[in-house]
């Protein structure tokens, strides 16, 4: 099978949708938080809390729409504290986000070790399992790539359509873009920036965690700590390749997800016969990197990213 075959193939596309999938959850998460002004580092994390409350969730007996919420739960508390620290403190922004990173992480192996001491190998649990759509699974190829699904993917798809329309068509959303962008203005109408922020925060932390969550509810059906595996640091880039627009993020998160569904696939033909499979694993990041740095040159960052707002200053 060629390059050509691969990427006509709706084994190809089903993998790399599915891939996307987290990517999706955590970016648009990431969008919400940097909109509102603040740059949440916490968000890899973020993302190994919500994996394992939510697998630990239905581990204990709970349902697995209980895990979803149980981990979106997780993920906006660990956002409430990053924005306590950053909003009304006004704390550095990376420093406190890396650090909600180490705690989540630190705090996830202890919690794991607590309430699993003997497990020598990760317990599996029923996780979701594709729910095709009926008549438009048939479609060819389109079909069982995108309509034969979890249902975790089709709330993925349905969350870029639900933040595209808060963000530009609702007060709610235009209050949130402006706290980015000019948060004198907001406070001038008498709206708290501060309470603004703190909301997005956490809204975005919890759909962090819930991209975290699909890792072992969706993707797979266990817990293990390298799971997560970076994919905290490509929804930040995948923020900026996006211009800080749901859309344009979802097409960089499928977009990478495609890349890295290929490679594993090249590797089975002649081609990764001849070469280091390292070459391959690099494939989707350095791709990655060079569709960032020809997207970022024309992207409008949000103005008052990482910039703290104090009412009554200028």
């Amino acid at each position: 099978m060629d390059i050509v075959d691969i990427l006509l193939s709706a084994s190809f596309w089903a993998a790399a949708i599915r891939i996307a999938s987290p990517l999706i959850f955590a970016a648009l998460g990431e969008l919400i938080c940097e909109r509102a002004g603040v740059l949440n580092l916490g968000i890899e994390g973020i993302m190994v809390v919500g994996a394992f409350a939510g697998w630990m969730t239905v581990y204990s007996g709970g349902g697995l729409w209980a895990g979803v919420g149980v981990a979106m739960l997780a993920g906006m508390l660990f956002g409430l504290l990053h924005a306590v620290l950053t909003v009304p403190f006004g704390l550095s922004q990376h420093v406190v986000g890396l650090g909600i990173t180490m705690l989540a992480t630190a705090l996830t192996y202890f919690s794991y070790r607590l309430a699993l001491p003997e497990v020598t190998s990760p317990p599996k649990i029923e996780a979701f399992q594709p729910l095709p759509i009926p008549v438009l699974s048939d479609i060819p190829v389109l079909g069982p790539a995108v309509f034969s699904q979890t249902p975790l993917t089709y709330l993925a798809f349905g969350l870029v359509i639900a933040v595209s329309v808060i963000l530009y068509r609702t007060p709610l959303g235009l209050a949130l873009r402006a706290a980015g962008e000019n948060p004198a203005a907001v406070a001038a109408q008498g709206l708290s920036v501060g309470a603004i922020r703190i909301g997005a925060v956490m809204a975005g932390s919890g759909l962090m965690a819930l991209g975290g969550a699909f890792l072992t509810m969706s993707a797979f059906n266990s817990f293990f700590f390298e799971m997560v595996n970076g994919r905290g640091w490509i929804c930040i880039a995948l923020v900026v390749f996006g211009s800080w627009r749901p859309g344009k993020t979802l097409i960089g998160a499928i977009l990478f997800a495609a890349f890295d569904a290929l490679q594993v696939r090249v590797q089975q033909t002649p081609l990764g016969a001849d070469l280091p499979y390292q070459i391959f694993l690099m494939m989707p990041y350095l791709l990655s990197i060079l569709a960032l740095v020809v997207m970022s040159r024309r992207a409008q960052v949000p103005a008052a990213l990482m910039v703290p707002f104090n009412k009554g200053e200028r």
